[in-house]
């Protein structure tokens, strides 16, 4: 998965022919996540994370041109840059896959800030991109490899279908961020694999699974 500092939200703000400086970078990146945990996207203003990365306004505007492209900049790194591992257990490399979205967005961090930046997607295309190609489709490419390696093990279906359980596999973690009727727990994402791969694995895999951990 590409590292954050190459993601299409940076790529946008260096078109702008901003200088670089990582420090800088750094520090404004950190009052984002910051401020985004303690008022929430719709609360955050680029002033408010000028003044406490000490900065200025201008100079967050050189490096992203709008408060969206930041917070997905801010959000794709708080995302990690570290594939889905590849441990030779495939549920539990689908297990440490999905649980980095719980880390990410799970408790009310994620409640004030994901809605609200989900609704600015919808009517800005060239926004929705961004966060598509920062956040959204290397972290689903990363979990298609770990399913590709399921099958390639043998221990998931090849006639399953990658992109409805890749779907299945992250929606319950997304769907309680935007709703939140229920929280997003330690156990949500052993829970959520067990039942996918209840429909998609092999036989081979359920008796290994039975062998080594009796049910």
């Amino acid at each position: 998965m590409a590292n954050p500092g190459s993601t299409s939200a940076r790529t946008v703000a260096r078109a702008a022919g901003r200088p670089r400086d990582a420090r800088l970078d750094t520090a404004i990146l950190t009052a984002t996540r910051e401020l985004l945990a303690e008022v929430g996207y719709p609360g955050l203003t680029l002033e408010a994370v000028a003044v406490r990365a000490g900065t200025t306004k201008p100079a967050i505007r050189r490096r992203w041109a709008s408060r969206q492209l930041l917070v997905i900049t801010a959000l794709g790194e708080i995302m990690g840059t570290a594939p889905t591992p590849d441990t030779g257990c495939t549920h539990c490399d689908l297990i440490l896959g999905i649980e980095t979205i719980g880390q990410a967005f799970g408790g009310t961090f994620g409640r004030r800030t994901l809605p609200a930046l989900i609704a600015d997607l919808a009517d800005d295309p060239e926004l929705d991109r961004v966060f598509a190609d920062t956040i959204f489709h290397p972290r689903r490419a990363t979990t298609k490899a770990a399913l590709h390696r399921g099958i390639e093990r043998g221990d998931i279906r090849a006639d399953a279908d990658l992109n409805l359980l890749l779907d299945l596999l992250a929606a319950t973690t997304y769907h309680r961020v935007l709703f939140g009727h229920l929280p997003v727990d330690d156990r949500l994402a052993h829970n959520v694999v067990m039942t996918v791969l209840d429909g998609a694995a092999t036989p081979h895999w359920r008796e290994h699974y039975r062998q080594r951990h009796g049910g």
